[in-house]
């Protein structure tokens, strides 16, 4: 598989304090890889230098095979970017803000295509006033993909969703996977990261702390919490060995187990731990 990103050893330090420190990253084509962490890690630092808006102070940087420190209009056509912050293209409506950003590449997808995509067929001649915050979020999803990119960057892209937008959204992504484009994903939504990401990487400090599968990350925690009610009190054992405890209490109690359930540690236990935060 190709590689659509490559870092080594990233910088970038503000005044004496590192926000980024050391970093090393790759990112597959075709991947959606998603970046958690917590606030000031340096994921947004890192992003924002991987679009070309801001300048490393050391490590070496490659994205579709171009240093984003020199970034050329060829180059920044192949790419699609959906900031944190929503779009200022709100004296337009829906369908005339992306067809006034299609003008700006050489292919670009229809607006009705995008509008259906995104969920606001309904909204695409409204005036600006009358849109929410999520309808606007839609909008600079839209906005991002118009000019067909390889490569894809999208900051937070889900808040202020409701839970249908979101699922919409998610389906938009898998799409986008399955059209072999890249997908770098920064949220603070866990479940949103492990339905959509092939890969996660936990920034803390201005490192990766951990880089794997979902499925990989979860592995990492290997102690399930085993709780059951007994003489009318709630019992709780904290266990890397859940087969052997639930064997135990077969073998000690007559009958039925009450409230008996095994909870395995979560995606979000696992980022706990990674960054150190308190669960």
């Amino acid at each position: 598989m190709s590689t659509a990103i490559e870092v080594a050893g990233l910088r970038k330090v503000y005044g004496d304090k590192p926000a980024v420190d050391g970093l090393d990253l790759e990112i597959r084509t075709g991947e959606v890889f998603a970046l958690l962490g917590p606030n000031g890690a340096g994921k947004s630092t890192t992003v924002e230098i991987l679009e070309g808006f801001r300048q490393r102070n050391g490590g070496e940087v490659s994205v579709l095979g171009h240093d984003p420190a020199h970034p050329t209009r060829e180059w920044r056509e192949r790419l699609g970017i959906m900031l944190q912050s929503t779009s200022d293209q709100f004296l337009l409506t829906p369908r005339e803000a992306i067809t006034h950003m299609g003008r700006l590449y050489p292919n670009p997808r229809s607006a009705d295509e995008l509008l259906h995509a995104v969920g606001l067929d309904d909204k695409a001649d409204a005036k600006p006033r009358t849109l929410s915050g999520g309808m606007r979020r839609r909008l600079d999803v839209a906005l991002a993909l118009v000019g067909r990119p390889e490569l894809v960057f999208l900051d937070e892209p889900t808040t202020g969703f409701d839970p249908e937008a979101r699922r919409q959204f998610w389906s938009l992504i898998e799409s986008l996977r399955d059209d072999n484009i890249t997908v770098v994903l920064t949220t603070h939504y866990l479940d949103e990261a492990e339905y959509l990401a092939d890969r996660i990487a936990i920034i803390n400090a201005g490192q990766v702390a951990a880089l794997d599968t979902p499925g990989g990350l979860r592995a990492r925690a290997t102690d399930a919490v085993v709780t059951w009610r007994e003489n009318g009190e709630e019992r709780r054992e904290v266990t890397a060995t859940p087969t052997a405890t639930l064997r135990e209490l077969l073998a000690t109690t007559e009958g039925e187990i009450e409230d008996l359930s095994v909870v395995k540690p979560s995606l979000e236990d696992v980022y706990f731990q990674i960054i150190g935060g308190a669960q």
